[in-house]
């Protein structure tokens, strides 16, 4: 597959190709999933929506961090919808976890409704970020939380296909971005991942 290829396939997995690569991007970002959740600091009772949860791996991770979470992941791609959901069946059936096929940018959710709206590696992929972050915000409660894990451009310019439709940032970048989208009190963490070449970027706000 050339590289234009594997980068449309990063942006929206479809059909069986696209079910190898949500699979790899599951072994791939295993820490930055891993540090994001942590960094939800998720509490009892809380309704939490993930923007791009690809095949919903780590829905199971999120569910257990505390009591009566409850879990919707929003997805672009239908192939990855189907896989979260099959995924997860024991959850939607009581009711914790639900997915749905939509853009980041028209959400078919009520105002309000969530605690945390987190996201990560889709970034890069907003065209029009401020269009994103407007539905972001309509969708969290007051004072709500926005946490957003991104690999920074120093780490991902070097990647290949990031040519093809990526949009790359640092730190400062995404915590102008979300000051000028109406968030404040922005948190900026930053890990190093274990294999010496990633590095996970991840900016926490809240509404405002």
């Amino acid at each position: 597959m050339d590289v234009k290829a594997i980068a449309a396939q990063l942006r929206k997995p479809v059909g069986d190709l696209g079910k190898e690569v949500g699979m790899k991007m599951n072994e791939g970002n295993l820490h930055i999933n891993q540090y994001t959740i942590a960094a939800l600091e998720i509490k009892s009772h809380q309704q939490i929506l993930e923007i791009g949860m690809g095949n919903g791996f780590f829905v199971k991770d999120i569910l257990s961090s505390a009591p009566a979470v409850k879990y919707t992941g929003c997805d672009f791609s239908e192939t990855m919808v189907a896989e979260a959901r099959s995924l997860n069946t024991r959850f939607i059936q009581k009711r914790q976890a639900e997915f749905i096929a939509a853009a980041s940018d028209e959400l078919p959710l009520f105002d309000a409704l969530f605690d945390t709206v987190f996201t990560v590696n889709t970034l890069y992929f907003w065209e029009h970020p401020q269009k994103e972050l407007a539905e972001i915000r309509r969708v969290l409660k007051p004072g709500g939380k926005i946490v957003i894990a991104i690999r920074p451009a120093s780490v991902m310019q070097a990647l290949p296909f990031v040519q093809y439709g990526f949009r790359l940032y640092e730190k400062e970048d995404v915590a102008a971005l979300l000051e000028q989208n109406g968030f404040g009190r922005i948190h900026v963490i930053e890990r190093p991942e274990p294999a010496g070449k990633m590095e996970t970027l991840i900016v926490r706000a809240a509404k405002i």
